[in-house]
């Protein structure tokens, strides 16, 4: 073994790289979340459990962000994940018209956040905002809404501009996941009667439990680290109704300049995610068949 341990150099480029952004970066959030740090000052005091315990018994803010997080997952990952598996399906043959069509599908994943985030302020302007428009012309005026300054619904509005500008990106997993099912299994289930539907619940289905397992823990991460879409928008507002934990965590550091209790947010959030990623991989492993 030893006249391979040249290729170990190969790894060092990533390994520095990893630990110099992010293992650093992370321990010394868990050490500053001890702290009553404000991000300027030389000089903190070490307060122990005193943020965390602010936060999770006190903070109705920190509570409402998580609410809006789990509104804002659950939306993206259901609706993304079903509009990518539909598209998906429509899209697997490998002709001309479906790849031009997965391209425009997939167009706006590779659009900036930011720019998506200013497209979609205008179509939701309440007063000459597109979508407005559009309802007006169809004569369905009750269904006018503030998108964006309702706070029942604006989570939501903004769930949808998420899945509106990756369910493209996601629907290529599936694409991928489909192409790896045999034939023969379609033709078994043609052979032996089996309705577009039976085919689907009992061949397609289970055979994309790996991808699946891929897009939904995907789809989680990225609804939650749905930062700049969130700020660009409406930056929590209104009344904190679309202020989620990443948007929680930048207001506590750059806004009101308590980087210790930031950093004690930053570390349950971490957390969060772990737990929910976990519980996914859980919950579709069941499901997973080998072949």
């Amino acid at each position: 073994m030893k006249k391979y341990w040249p290729l170990s150099f190969f790894i060092l480029p990533g390994l520095l790289i990893y630990t110099i952004f992010y293992a650093i970066p992370t321990i010394s959030a868990l050490g500053l979340s001890f702290t009553d740090w404000n991000g300027l000052s030389p000089d903190y005091n070490f307060v122990g459990l005193k943020n965390y315990s602010t936060m999770l018994t006190q903070d109705p803010i920190f509570a409402k962000a998580f609410g809006n997080n789990l509104k804002y997952m659950f939306f993206v990952v259901i609706f993304q994940t079903i509009v990518s598996l539909f598209f998906a399906i429509m899209l697997a043959k490998n002709t001309k018209l479906n790849v031009f069509y997965r391209a425009l599908y997939f167009l706006p994943t590779v659009i900036a956040s930011v720019s998506v985030a200013f497209i979609w302020i205008f179509v939701y302007e309440p007063s000459i905002g597109s979508l407005n428009t559009f309802l007006t012309m169809l004569g369905l005026k009750s269904l006018i809404h503030s998108w964006l300054g309702d706070k029942n619904i604006a989570i939501y509005s903004l769930a949808f501009v998420q899945v509106w500008a990756h369910a493209g990106q996601v629907m290529i997993i599936f694409i991928a996941g489909l192409h790896s099912i045999p034939k023969s299994l379609y033709e078994v289930a043609r052979i032996e009667g089996a309705t577009r539907w039976q085919t689907f619940r009992y061949v397609t289905w289970p055979l994309l439990a790996p991808s699946a397992t891929i897009v939904v823990a995907y789809t989680t991460l990225q609804s939650f680290k749905a930062f700049d879409l969130i700020l660009a928008t409406t930056d929590g507002g209104p009344s904190y109704a679309t202020e989620i934990l990443s948007l929680f965590l930048y207001h506590e550091a750059f806004t009101n300049y308590k980087f210790g209790y930031a950093s004690a947010s930053a570390v349950i959030f971490l957390l969060i995610i772990v737990s929910i990623t976990m519980l996914q991989f859980k919950i579709l492993k069941a499901n997973k068949v080998n072949y």
